[in-house]
């Protein structure tokens, strides 16, 4: 832009420059050298503050793109969201500077009362949204709504080729019928299994868990029992990832890998995205696995004045694989020096494994089950 405004004055100068009258010549050179600077000016300090512009108002609210100076009135409205196990205060910075997300903040008189906040996947056709919340005392009163529906609006303008709006959220069938969200079409669910424990207790529930290994498999204690194979080449898991074949091979819920929540299509575009999550992948083979397995490095959350949240992601319907996996995520987070103080450890796999999952933990005081069975829901709609 600031070439292009260079090339117009220049080009005026020139058609001034035949003037015969020097004087006038001088003048008008002058007059637009500074018609130049003010334009130019004026582009810089709408770029650097349009951050924190005002970007639309609907029903009493005005909205915002959030700014890293929001954080602590981010954090005021998210008392007591997800139980503790709230990931934002740990992830606000980095959502600040990710490409393709839009985080959007609503003010009502001045004071913010609302977040919304939407990653761009599958090659600019899908948001996925995330981080919805509400300030305690606007809660029940049609604010989320609102936000949503001017955030599904701005994202568009962004992001004309968004087609669709995908989105995960926890559900509890011993409360009775899931209330599917209004247009929402269910694409797949899992069963969560969510345990915690002192990070010293771990040492203990990782032996605990090979001794269950050995007996369930009948091998001796002195020999090994087979692994799941660690992926760190990069080429190898994008191989992996693109294969056709996969998401009916590990039965991938909706076609989507989740991550810690977010739901990705297995393709290309998508992979840059999961580079940069720091995953630890386990496989059952390197070739046309049947069954798929990562954990997130483990995060701080606000459970009970300060936890870890330890997050692991299982796709496929073999027990044997899921338990194997299961003891190889632990001991590579144990190998790494990852757990410290209280963790919450989560991990989300197929219906059909959560009870044979839940006895193998079992049996071990230093770690236990902190919730009964949940479900994690996915979700989609068209825009």
């Amino acid at each position: 832009m600031i070439i292009f405004l260079h090339d117009i004055f220049g080009e005026l100068a020139r058609r001034l420059k035949g003037s015969q009258d020097s004087g006038l010549w001088d003048r008008r050179r002058v007059f637009w050298a500074n018609c130049a600077n003010m334009v130019i000016t004026q582009l810089f300090k709408r770029t650097e503050t349009m951050a924190g512009s005002c970007v639309g108002e609907s029903d009493g609210l005005t909205f915002w793109v959030a700014e890293q100076k929001d954080y602590d009135d981010v954090m005021s409205i998210s008392v007591k969201i997800y139980g503790g196990n709230d990931y934002l205060p740990h992830r606000y910075a980095s959502w600040m500077t990710e490409p393709d997300r839009v985080v959007i903040l609503g003010r009502k008189d001045g004071k913010l009362v609302a977040l919304e906040s939407g990653l761009i996947v599958d090659e600019g056709c899908t948001v996925v949204v995330e981080g919805l919340r509400v300030c305690p005392s606007e809660r029940g009163r049609g604010v989320a709504r609102v936000i949503q529906r001017f955030a599904d609006q701005y994202i568009q303008q962004l992001y004309p080729s968004v087609r669709t709006k995908r989105q995960t959220k926890a559900d509890d069938p011993s409360a009775g019928p899931t209330q599917t969200l209004s247009n929402f079409t269910e694409l797949g669910r899992r069963a969560a299994l969510s345990f915690i424990g002192e990070a010293d207790s771990f040492e203990g529930f990782i032996s605990h868990l090979k001794n269950k290994l050995h007996s369930t498999t009948g091998s001796d204690p002195g020999v090994s029992v087979p692994q799941m194979v660690l992926i760190e080449d990069e080429q190898h898991l994008k191989n992996i990832l693109l294969d056709p074949e996969l998401p009916s091979r590990v039965q991938l819920p909706g076609g989507a890998i989740i991550q810690d929540w977010q739901p990705l299509q297995p393709i290309k575009g998508n992979l840059e995205i999961l580079a940069r999550r720091n995953l630890t992948w386990l496989a059952d083979k390197l070739e046309r696995p049947a069954f798929l397995s990562f954990y997130t490095p483990p995060y701080p959350i606000p459970y009970k004045g300060g936890s870890l949240r330890f997050n692991i992601d299982m796709f496929g319907t073999d027990l044997a694989s899921a338990k194997r996996a299961l003891a190889g995520h632990f001991e590579k987070v144990r190998e790494r020096r990852q757990l410290k103080g209280r963790v919450m450890v989560h991990v989300y796999l197929n219906k059909s494994l959560w009870e044979g999952v839940r006895e193998f933990c079992e049996g071990y005081t230093g770690v236990r089950r902190c919730r009964e069975y949940w479900e994690q829901l996915f979700l989609e709609r068209g825009m």
